[in-house]
């Protein structure tokens, strides 16, 4: 499916247009065994019994392959349909997508600038979806990351120092900040434990550039919902990164079943 295709079922979807949608931060990780805990809130989340999923995906040459393996958790989680949107790498994702048909959305994972570049477009349209219509959302790796107001789409090195190992830069050499969806007031970094990823999001809160910023692990989402508090469930951890009083930044992880405020 291109880019600019219009997702339509001929259905009424009775939604009920609650305000406030959810949104779900996935650190990455496709063990099924969890697959109910951390994708299964998010399918419920929906304002009906059986919603359709529309999944985002940057389409590197083995979309269909990529979306199978989505497709797979989201089932195992719980009820849903999904419904793949491959987008070519260097095209934007077509404000059609995101139409009455849509009961959740979910971003997948892969080079995070080319999901924050596919989706610059798509700002104000799904801050629609999620603030005014109630639609969750959720981000899986990249997903998760390019929800942040201000998001960190990769590099390893600050001002030529290593903060990260290279290989999860992302094709960039130093840390790059750029506009993300808005969807939530802190930035997101992903993998945290098993890449190492904490230390760049920490260089970054503590040179200024976010005030506020969450790691997640593998295996774990952190829930956010409409009056700003960030839930943790899963088999890892979230970590928040806030500014020291004097310098540095003070990091407190927070495990499954416990919450902190955003921002």
């Amino acid at each position: 499916m291109s880019s600019h295709s219009t997702i339509r079922s001929g259905r009424n979807s009775g939604r009920d247009d609650r305000a406030g949608g959810e949104v779900f931060l996935i650190g990455g990780g496709r063990d099924e065994s969890v697959a109910e805990v951390v994708y299964g809130p998010f399918l419920r989340a929906a304002s009906v019994p059986v919603p359709r999923v529309l999944c985002v995906l940057v389409d590197e040459g083995d979309g269909a392959e990529q979306f199978a393996r989505y497709d797979a958790l989201l089932r195992k989680a719980g009820d849903g349909v999904p419904v793949p949107l491959l987008v070519p790498v260097g095209e934007p994702v077509g404000l059609g997508a995101l139409s009455d048909d849509v009961d959740a959305v979910f971003v997948c994972g892969g080079l995070t600038p080319a999901y924050q570049e596919a989706l610059a477009g798509c700002r104000d349209a799904l801050a629609a979806l999620v603030a005014e219509r109630g639609v969750p959302y959720a981000g899986f790796s990249a997903g998760a990351a390019v929800a942040a107001r201000d998001c960190v789409v990769g590099g390893w090195l600050v001002d030529g120092v290593a903060v990260c190992p290279p290989e999860t830069a992302e094709d960039l050499e130093e840390v790059e900040v750029r506009p993300g969806l808005g969807l939530v007031p802190f930035g997101v970094d992903v993998h945290a434990a098993q890449w190492g990823t904490l230390p760049r999001l920490a260089a970054v809160v503590a040179d200024g550039r976010l005030a506020h910023g969450v790691a997640v692990d593998e295996h774990t989402v952190v829930r956010v919902s409409g009056d700003g508090t960030a839930r943790v469930a899963g088999r890892g951890r979230a970590h928040s990164v806030r500014p020291a009083p004097g310098g540095g930044v003070l990091v407190r992880s927070y495990g499954a079943g416990e919450a902190f405020t955003a921002p």
